[in-house]
């Protein structure tokens, strides 16, 4: 049963990332959220390349956070990614949201990274 499970999941991810596609001059904002963080990252799928990283386990952007789950975090580690991309001259993204509903922290995080200036 389990590995029945693990086949849906995998083509349903395969399924989604058909549509979202990061290129040099606009990669793919991926979000991951577990329980205790949040991680973004721009990524150029042409060269299967990180561009620029961000997470609630960075030591600057973690002084900053009290609760490193929760949204204000995710709004925190969208800006400290929006500020890392602009300085990369990349202003406009492909967001991914990992197939998780666009809601609470993964929101945030697309909320931060639009009020430093990234346009999706």
């Amino acid at each position: 049963m389990k590995t029945k499970l693990k086949k849906l999941f995998v083509q349903q991810k395969k399924r989604y990332l058909k549509k979202v596609v990061g290129t040099p001059q606009k990669p793919r904002l991926a979000v991951y959220r577990s329980h205790k963080h949040i991680y973004a990252q721009l990524i150029d799928d042409k060269h299967s390349q990180t561009l620029a990283f961000s997470s609630t386990l960075d030591k600057e952007l973690g002084k900053t956070i009290q609760n490193k789950a929760n949204q204000d975090a995710g709004l925190k580690v969208g800006q400290d990614l929006a500020q890392k991309a602009l300085q990369k001259n990349i202003s406009t993204v492909v967001f991914d949201r990992g197939n998780r509903p666009y809601h609470g922290r993964i929101q945030k995080v697309a909320e931060g990274a639009r009020e430093k200036g990234l346009v999706f």
